[in-house]
């Protein structure tokens, strides 16, 4: 195999390209913590919050805040327990392909395990959960199509034809692949489930992270509005009331807000780091 050469590799690492991650501000625990306090005295459980501060840190690519975060919501818990919110952590990461692709939630998730304590990471679940078959094929089509009516409902075939308008294999991949294999949630009796109320904060929180994406980001928000409408949020963790309350004006509000304050915080004032664009060449006059 041909290697690369030494100003290639130059190239590909300048730091222009901003090929790394972010690293843990000193504040992201202050503000992890506020983030869970105010849960709390909102009656929201952990995976509401816990899927609004991971979504938003997977998207901002900091590994590093990934595992303080983690230390944050599994201190003083047992170990069963603090197994189980690694495996809630990394359930979340997974259904962030969906919004952020692939490759940075490869390197969040690897990180996330490489920092996990020993006996915890050694207690994950090894079992895949989405391996389609014969069997199961249908099965994973039409919990893809629940979960689109659910959240686009009243748009939701006029959303597939405008998809396929703009190509034909569009809606085939997002319906299949992403909401259906993806985003719902497959049976299982092992690793973590999401629940609906919390995909749709998943996807409010990647989206608002990333900016640009504003019409996205309305569209989850009024899919986590009629999570709590349509009753399908019924198999989730969180009770009634703080449902009513993630999906009221004064929710969404809150979710975005708080998503604003760990974009800010570990941007350390510059923003996303989704989609920034290359940093200028230094000139000279």
């Amino acid at each position: 195999m041909s290697k690369l050469s030494d100003s290639l590799k130059a190239l590909i690492s300048a730091p222009r390209a901003r090929p790394g991650v972010i690293p843990a501000p000193p504040r992201i625990e202050s503000v992890y913590r506020r983030i869970q306090q105010e849960a709390t005295s909102k009656n929201v459980g952990l995976p509401s919050w816990l899927a609004l501060t991971t979504g938003a840190t997977m998207t901002m690519n900091s590994p590093d805040s990934m595992i303080t975060l983690y230390k944050l919501a599994s201190s003083s818990q047992s170990r069963p327990r603090a197994v189980e919110v690694a495996e809630l952590m990394r359930e979340i990461g997974l259904k962030c392909i969906s919004f952020n692709g692939v490759p940075r939630t490869i390197n969040m998730l690897n990180a996330f395990r490489a920092s996990l304590p020993s006996e915890v990471a050694s207690s994950l679940s090894t079992t895949p959960t989405r391996t389609p078959n014969t069997e199961n094929i249908s099965s994973i089509r039409e919990r893809g199509r629940v979960l689109w009516d659910s959240i686009y409902r009243g748009f939701e075939t006029k959303l597939v034809n405008k998809l396929a308008e703009a190509h034909p294999d569009l809606p085939v991949h997002i319906l299949n692949s992403e909401y259906g294999s993806l985003l719902s949630d497959p049976p299982r009796s092992t690793g973590a489930t999401v629940g609906r109320i919390t995909t749709s904060i998943v996807a409010v929180a990647c989206l608002r992270a990333q900016t640009g994406v504003g019409p996205q980001v309305i569209s989850h928000v009024f899919g986590l509005r009629k999570a709590a409408e349509d009753g399908t949020w019924k198999d989730d963790v969180e009770n009634e009331e703080s449902v009513k309350w993630l999906a009221s004006d004064d929710g969404n509000k809150w979710i975005l807000e708080k998503v604003d304050e760990l974009v800010e915080t570990l941007g350390e004032g510059t923003g996303s780091s989704y989609a920034p664009g290359m940093k200028p060449r230094d000139s000279k006059l």
